[in-house]
């Protein structure tokens, strides 16, 4: 580690400056919100919009057959689905605004939203 011996002071205290932005930058930086709905499509067009706060369970009819969706405790998921590879049932419970879970085969999704839109690469 012969580089450290090149740091003089005002280099450290640049640094340690540097680290704490970073770090009081990160919980700014990976806000989501609050998620407050739930947004079913079949097809691309909304089949239904799911108000979090109750607890409900709905089918989706698809090309495929029906697809389950369960909302529980502010949180939804897709229970049961006819697709081949259930991917979409493998994602889990969505918690949070821009979460999505894609049933491709039976063209549903389930998608999370909040008051605030959430950016990811897919928004850009």
């Amino acid at each position: 580690m012969l580089w450290v011996g090149l740091f003089r002071p005002g280099d450290w205290l640049l640094v340690i400056l540097g680290l704490y932005v970073c770090a009081a930058s990160f919980p700014w930086a990976w806000r989501v919100g609050v998620a407050e709905k739930a947004i079913v499509k079949r097809g691309g067009e909304v089949f239904s919009e799911l108000d979090l706060a109750r607890n409900r369970r709905i089918e989706v009819p698809g090309p495929l057959g029906l697809t389950t969706v369960v909302v529980d405790q502010r949180r939804v998921r897709v229970a049961a689905d006819p697709g081949p590879r259930q991917y979409c049932v493998r994602q889990g419970w969505l918690t949070r605004p821009g979460e999505i879970a894609i049933c491709a085969p039976n063209q549903v999704s389930v998608e999370i939203q909040g008051r605030q839109r959430t950016y990811d690469s897919l928004a850009y």
